[in-house]
């Protein structure tokens, strides 16, 4: 296993507009490969936009909605991938039948690599919840994804770690919401639109509870439990009526961000990842120490159904 350059991407969607935001995500590309990127990672659900999908009916879900791999985003990334010469990870909303489901998928030029469908869904009750995990092959490495709220539970990200992944790609749309928790809250509309003036109230804003400390509380940790890279992806700007703060991010097998987007805009970062790392990280130590035979809470039936709570209203 080599060296390898995994940029991740911040940038403000349009909701419902696919060519224009795979048109920025085509310049971030562009910009992730001045700095010798090989793989480039979206946000969430980047092609359509995501939050605004929870006030769309079933049929303008399904108007939104593509086949995977076989639709024309996936065929666009591809050629995007090829032209570029980096493996693209990004987000949509996928139909197969009469489902639908929140996909992340990876390409690779012509190849079409993995997908993973959301397995917390929650934004909308016309979106179906994933059920497998799954691990992949890119560029020597072995990688998992998960998106967004599956990365809240910490049992699927041990998941992915014990099927092998080293990298695991954390597709977000997340912070500056009302959570009912102390210092959360969402982020006022004109403080970012006066963004250019007063820069500093804004940051204050991103770099606080509401959104980059909170990731703090508990992001780290997933890298640093399990011993494995995590690239965190995450809109910045307008999403729908609310303010996204970006904060993209590649985080080490130690915890460490080795690489963070900190401008108020669209912008993409690339963090060297290394597998070096893994000898000394403790979480792989760790693994290797469970005892699983005495879990026996962990892998017991529940007497109820899972019951998927974002901690937000998000008025589906």
């Amino acid at each position: 296993m080599k060296n390898i350059r995994i940029a991740t991407a911040q940038f403000e969607g349009a909701n419902g507009d696919k060519q224009r935001n795979l048109d920025v995500m085509e310049s971030l590309v562009r910009k992730a490969v001045t700095q010798d990127a090989e793989v480039v990672s979206f946000h969430e659900v980047c092609i359509p936009n995501y939050t605004f999908m929870r006030r769309l009916s079933k049929d303008e879900l399904f108007e939104l909605a593509e086949p995977v791999p076989d639709g024309p985003s996936v065929n666009r990334l591809m050629g995007m991938s090829k032209a570029h010469g980096v493996a693209i990870l990004a987000g949509l909303l996928e139909v197969e039948g009469d489902r639908l489901y929140n996909t992340y998928v990876c390409v690779d030029g012509d190849t079409f690599v993995a997908r993973h469908r959301k397995i917390h869904a929650f934004i909308n009750p016309h979106i179906s919840c994933g059920d497998t995990f799954g691990t992949f092959e890119l560029r020597g490495w072995r990688c998992s994804i998960l998106t967004c709220y599956d990365n809240n539970i910490p049992e699927n990200v041990r998941e992915v770690a014990l099927m092998g992944a080293d990298v695991v790609f954390m597709p977000h749309v997340t912070c500056c919401l009302e959570w009912g928790i102390p210092g959360a809250g969402e982020v006022d509309r004109k403080v970012w639109e006066n963004r250019h003036e007063d820069p500093v109230s804004l940051r204050l804003e991103f770099m606080g509870l509401k959104a980059r400390e909170w990731l703090m509380k508990w992001l780290p940790a997933r890298a640093y439990d399990n011993g494995v890279y995590l690239v965190f992806s995450n809109p910045i700007g307008i999403d729908d009526d609310q303010v996204r703060n970006g904060n993209a991010m590649v985080i080490d097998p130690y915890g460490d961000i080795i690489a963070e987007c900190n401008t108020l805009g669209d912008d993409v970062v690339t963090g060297l990842c290394t597998p070096e790392k893994f000898r000394n990280a403790l979480g792989r130590a760790f693994v290797a120490a469970r005892r699983p035979g005495i879990y026996r809470k962990l892998v017991e039936a529940q007497e109820k159904e899972p019951v998927i709570d974002p901690g937000w209203d998000t008025g589906a």
